[in-house]
């Protein structure tokens, strides 16, 4: 029987194996670099994330005041039953509206003077989204105007010559004047509804006797969710009321919400939200270069250890399990540090955009945590696991080599599935296939694509070595570097590419960025007009541009406006019939505003044929490109237009790009000549008003005929929504680019032991530090020039794929960013290795060469 004494112990469990290694590496330093990489990746992707998200919620929801609900119906009648029945079964609040132009007037007693005003009749309720900013009241007046008042427009008290308290007459009835309005949150993007506002009650509409039988009325249906309505009501309610419609064949009938009306915002949030998508996605993909090159040189400290580990007959499972559990029970700890450290940063900048911006937004939800969990599990476990995985299979004499050997299977399949895992959330967080797409197989091209061309320049590199050498004029500094980059020349692909690619992130942020924020400023830039002045006659023009210029108005759009209908296609009569889509049918039926110039438009952009290129005696036609997609017209076709009785045809010689949003005078159809003096025509002008002067009054004084309308609320609005929009991305994109430039100069720094053991064994032999620091500079210059030339070109690609297929917007190509990014790169590759060997020539010799032997 044996004694109790003679019984081997037991070995420790796995478990408690790779917790001991983990707090021993941890103090060692050797799991560091790696979780500090997973903390920052998760830590800069759930600070763009939780932030994105409120973001996200808090523009969408102040967007919607631009709509006054979260979808309306908008129509030429009054709102079908069968919608209005829908919105009660759905359970949602709703304010009706009626809008339309007429004249509002004064009374003899204050000179009896009238304007053109948009006119809008409200039910109790309004508005369901924001609310309306008054600029002067009288005591106790909020929210809505009560029975017997009217809310105006400032320029509807200029123009007419009324205070507060005195009565507007607005046909049969006089109302009080009780407020004057500065924002109103509902505006729409109609011509009509640029004119000067006059808000009142639906209770009060009959009694003016405005509405007849053939009055023009625009009718509109605000919908919110109401108490007890269900969390995707409102999306019940759009697909069901496009059914209705459908379904009963109701025409004038049209849908709008922030995905289907208010372009300009809804162009602004997307692009918005797709920048900050790919803002996380290249957080995460330049992480994971810094993991896996973390972890290779955490699995090169680690071979002496395992192959003692076999000499004692420790099984590859249990080694391949202890590190297993040790790298996820650090991946987790990183993870959590950098949720934790992601939601305080967040934090910070949610505070400092409230405090440039005055928002509050909402609370965040559960899904960035979850994301940023999933993202750095992927990364340690994915892309730090494999290489630490391989030490499992050492052989003791492959310590002697200093290798890893070639990639096992079951390495290459937990690869696999971080790569898998990696991929997973990108698609999540891209939420879109055509940005998840490019931008993923962007990078993973990218890689190969660096990885090819770096393997080829040090081949060259190699041939072109010992010609140099013959020279004998070659300084030995770079005699040296060179010889250090062709000899290891798998260690110099790894490095160019790995620069290469975290070059690329940034790059392409920068582009982006840059480009992106330009084309909102120019769609609405800061001295776009916020004026327009219609119906000005010929014998008007002098005197009224007279009185512009001695204003100080300089610089505004003066063009012709003609009223014509469309007649002719290529000969054959327009019939509203002839066409499917209902837009077309309804330009089918109405006039067009059109103009003529000799010169194409400066805020115009010509995407087909070419300007002022009619056959002789025949007129060109430049259509805006959207109306010749709906109307199935092209280059060459023939149009005919009934101008006030006058027929006049013309030929399309070109295809214009007009962007509606930007505040500028446009037009459907231009006529390529500068004179055109048989058609009949008035003028519209479009300015901006200059500070402190109050041009309005005297406009309206010496030109009773013209109306101005002043859309600078409208203007104001919108440019403070897109300030918003702006000062997010500045935000994110900062701090992005600070967290991406510390995981690349981690990236740079893994290399760190090994280049000390170089320069141990070549200071062993007698090289002095000063040359083996210049060694160090021309090496590290030189592979980061080639990473960032690399990162550059492949980014001018990728930015334009983005630009064009994701953002859609103009993309400039710029030939120059590859020098740049190549500056860049070469001054980011020498700072970063500065700072990771900035004590390793000033240690002992002796001291390097026994850290080396140690490991």
């Amino acid at each position: 029987m044996t004694s109790p004494a003679a019984v081997a112990p037991r070995p420790p469990a796995t478990l408690t194996v790779a917790w001991r290694q983990l707090l021993r590496d941890w103090r060692a330093g050797e799991l560091r670099l790696l979780m500090l990489a997973v903390a920052l990746a998760v830590a800069a992707l759930c600070a763009v994330a939780f932030l994105s998200d409120r973001l996200d919620q808090g523009l969408r929801r102040d967007a919607a005041q631009l709509l006054g609900g979260d979808a309306i119906v908008a129509s030429d009648q009054p709102t079908p039953p069968a919608i209005l029945d829908l919105a009660a079964s759905l359970k949602l609040a709703t304010v009706t509206s009626a809008s339309f132009p007429s004249m509002a007037r004064a009374d003899e007693a204050h000179g009896g003077e009238s304007r053109l005003v948009a006119v809008k009749a409200v039910s109790g309720g309004y508005p369901l989204r924001g609310r309306i900013k008054l600029r002067e009241a009288l005591p106790g007046r909020s929210g809505a105007p009560a029975p017997g008042e009217v809310w105006a427009d400032p320029a509807v008290a200029d123009g007419l010559g009324l205070k507060l308290g005195d009565k507007l007459l607005l046909g049969d009835s006089q109302l009080l004047l009780a407020a004057l309005i500065e924002t109103e949150p509902d505006r729409g993007g109609g011509f009509i509804n640029f004119a000067p506002r006059v808000l009142l009650t639906e209770a009060d509409l009959a009694a003016t006797k405005l509405v007849q039988p053939a009055s023009r009325l625009t009718y509109r249906l605000a919908v919110v969710p109401g108490p007890g309505a269900a969390a995707d009501a409102v999306k019940r309610f759009v697909t069901g009321s496009e059914k209705v419609i459908a379904d009963q064949k109701l025409r004038g009938l049209r849908l709008e919400s922030l995905e289907s009306g208010r372009p300009e915002m809804r162009q602004t949030l997307d692009r918005a939200a797709r920048f900050l998508r790919l803002v996380a996605m290249l957080s995460a993909l330049l992480a994971a270069v810094a993991v896996a090159l973390a972890a290779r040189d955490f699995a090169a400290r680690h071979l002496d250890a395992c192959a003692m580990l076999r000499v004692l007959g420790q099984p590859q499972r249990r080694i391949a399990w202890a590190y297993g559990l040790e790298f996820l029970l650090a991946g987790l700890a990183a993870s959590l540090a950098g949720v934790l450290l992601g939601l305080a940063l967040h934090q910070v900048f949610v505070s400092l955009l409230a405090g440039l911006i005055n928002v509050e937004l909402p609370a965040p939800s559960i899904w960035p945590a979850l994301l940023g969990l999933g993202l750095g599990l992927s990364l340690l476990m994915g892309f730090g696991l494999p290489p630490v995985l391989q030490l499992s299979a050492v052989p003791p004499l492959r310590v002697i080599r200093r290798d890893l050997g070639a990639p096992k299977a079951g390495s290459l399949l937990v690869l696999g599935a971080g790569v898998a895992g990696l991929g997973a959330i990108l698609m999540v967080l891209a939420g879109d296939i055509k940005l998840g797409g490019i931008a993923a197989a962007g990078f993973a091209g990218a890689v190969l694509v660096f990885a090819g061309l770096a393997w080829g320049a040090v081949k060259l590199l190699r041939r072109i070595v010992p010609v140099n050498v013959s020279g004998a004029r070659v300084p030995r500094w770079l005699l040296l570097a060179t010889r250090q980059v062709a000899a290891r020349p798998g260690f110099a692909v790894m490095q160019v590419s790995s620069l290469a690619v975290g070059l690329l992130a940034l790059a392409l942020l920068v582009l982006l960025r840059t480009d992106l924020i330009d084309s909102w400023r120019a769609a609405t830039p800061a001295a776009a007009p916020d004026r327009f002045v219609i119906n000005i006659q010929p014998d008007q023009a002098e005197a009224f541009r007279k009185t512009l210029d001695d204003a100080g108005v300089k610089d505004y759009d003066w063009y012709p406006m003609i009223r014509g209908r469309l007649t002719t296609i290529n000969g054959e009569a327009v019939q509203a019939k002839r066409f499917t889509e209902d837009r077309a049918q309804r330009l089918a039926e109405r006039e067009f505003n059109l103009s003529h110039t000799g010169e194409l438009p400066a805020h115009n952009q010509l995407v087909g044929g070419g300007w002022g290129a009619a056959p002789a005696g025949e007129i060109g036609l430049s259509v805006e490109d959207g109306l010749a997609k709906t109307l199935g017209v092209k280059l060459g076709d023939q149009l005919g237009f009934d101008i006030a009785g006058q027929p006049v045809q013309g030929r399309i010689t070109s295809l214009r790009k007009v962007d509606w949003s930007s505040m500028r005078v446009n037009f459907f159809v231009l006529f390529e000549k500068a004179e055109l003096p048989d058609l009949p025509a008035t003028q519209i002008a479009a300015y901006r008003m200059p500070a402190g002067i109050k041009l309005d009054r005297e406009l309206a004084r010496q030109f009773p005929n013209l109306t101005v309308i002043d859309v600078s609320a409208q203007l104001n609005q919108v440019q403070g929504v897109l300030d918003q929009v702006i000062q997010a991305v500045q935000f994110l994109f900062g701090f992005t680019l600070a967290t991406g430039l510390v995981v690349l100069l981690a990236a740079v720094g893994s290399t760190r032991e090994a280049r000390a053991r170089e320069f141990g064994l070549m200071r062993a032999l007698g090289a002095p530090s000063s040359l083996l620091a210049q060694v160090q500079r021309a090496e590290l210059l030189g592979v980061g020039a080639l990473a960032g030339f690399l990162a550059g070109a492949v980014a001018i690609v990728l930015a334009g794929l983005l630009a064009r297929f994701v953002f859609e917007f103009d993309w400039q190509m710029k030939p120059w960013v590859p020098l740049i990014s190549a500056a860049c790169g070469a001054l980011l590759a020498w700072s970063a290795g500065w700072w990771s060997l900035r004590g390793v020539l000033q240690r002992p010799v002796m001291q390097t060469l026994r850290e080396a032997q140690a490991e």
